[in-house]
């Protein structure tokens, strides 16, 4: 079969990271690269061309296009991908509010042939799937809650950027840049959530957007769940509480670049409600590795070779993803004084 052809629009430290996953896939082939730090056109020492501008980078014969660009943009340069006839993948968030992604979701709409997907890597953790599958044996009874934190402690992730607090740029704040990740695996678990009450706060690191966000929310069937997202989370958080109702399911860490999560861990409870008295069995199981980014481009690639429908990621995924993040938005009052951006609930897919 012949390999596909790939490149890569945003060549920062993500950009880089994925073409690390593309090198090792059997069935891709990195062709060039983009990026607006470079300052003209050129080869690299091992044959891979590179552009300013990603025009140029659609002009190369390729068959996917990789999108790691800030949030601004990353919309117009999917809608201009399909355009071209090109698979693509594209990193989380999917733009800067619903309607983006609505954009994107319209376009691709008219080009069925081609296989869109978003980057919510949490996914392909090997604790997150294996607590779906315990989830979805039903062993344990239904879920009753969720808890979840996922902090940071500030805003700029990388020292050579800022754009993740310039709201023209990101859209939003610690919400939209990482606890996105905490809202799709909620969803993931849950299904979708109609209920949403919210505190949004800019209060300590005082840019025009988010630090915190806390949301209250529960879906048709009552599942009730509970999310902070923080940039003011002083040592580094993941966890996600699942309760259900002969056990609970506990996600703590998560294996990261920088291992400031600490050790991604998957703590299943057993409950005996006769005898265990607030002290139940519990087995932990500890991950030594991550997986998630060459599973994730893996299974991009097997779908396109084999026509199959994007299962995880999809442009589904990341507009009820994005519209929930808004409804967190949307029902802080003092939020909505401050902003224009429409009620999630009345925007049409």
């Amino acid at each position: 079969m012949t390999k596909l052809k790939v490149g890569i629009a945003g060549y920062g430290i993500v950009g880089k990271r994925r073409r690390i996953c593309v090198d090792k896939n059997p069935d891709m082939q990195l062709l060039a690269v983009c990026d607006r730090n470079f300052s003209g056109d050129g080869v690299f020492e091992d044959g891979i061309k590179y552009f300013s501008d990603y025009q140029s980078l659609l002009r190369q014969g390729l068959d996917v296009l990789i999108v790691c660009l800030t949030n601004d943009v990353a919309p117009e340069v999917v809608i201009a991908a399909l355009d071209n006839g090109l698979h693509v993948f594209c990193e989380k968030p999917p733009g800067r509010n619903v309607g983006d992604i609505i954009r994107v979701r319209r376009k691709e709409s008219a080009l069925p042939s081609l296989k869109l997907m978003y980057g919510f890597n949490h996914r392909y953790h090997d604790s997150v799937r294996d607590a779906l599958r315990i989830i979805q044996s039903g062993n344990l009874g239904k879920i009753i809650n969720m808890r979840g934190v996922y902090g940071k402690s500030k805003l700029i992730t990388f020292t050579q950027t800022d754009w993740r607090v310039k709201r023209a740029i990101s859209g939003g704040g610690v919400l939209l840049d990482q606890g996105i990740h905490m809202v799709d695996l909620m969803r993931l678990f849950a299904g979708e959530f109609e209920d949403v009450q919210s505190i949004i706060s800019s209060d300590y690191w005082g840019f025009d957007v988010e630090d915190n966000a806390y949301a209250l929310m529960r879906t048709k069937d009552g599942v009730v769940a509970m999310l902070n997202s923080s940039a003011t989370q002083w040592r580094h958080r993941f966890s996600l509480d699942i309760n259900l109702e002969k056990g609970s399911i506990l996600l703590g860490g998560i294996l990261s670049s920088s291992k400031s999560y600490g050790a991604e861990t998957l703590t299943v409870v057993t409950v005996d409600h006769q005898n265990d008295l607030g002290d139940p069995k519990e087995t932990v199981t500890r991950y030594n590795n991550d997986p998630s980014w060459e599973e994730e481009i893996n299974e991009f690639c097997n779908c396109i070779q084999e026509n199959k429908q994007i299962r995880h990621g999809s442009s589904l995924d990341a507009l009820n993803t994005m519209k929930l993040v808004y409804k967190i938005y949307y029902s802080d009052p003092n939020w909505r004084a401050r902003h224009t951006i429409p009620n999630p609930d009345l925007t049409i897919s």
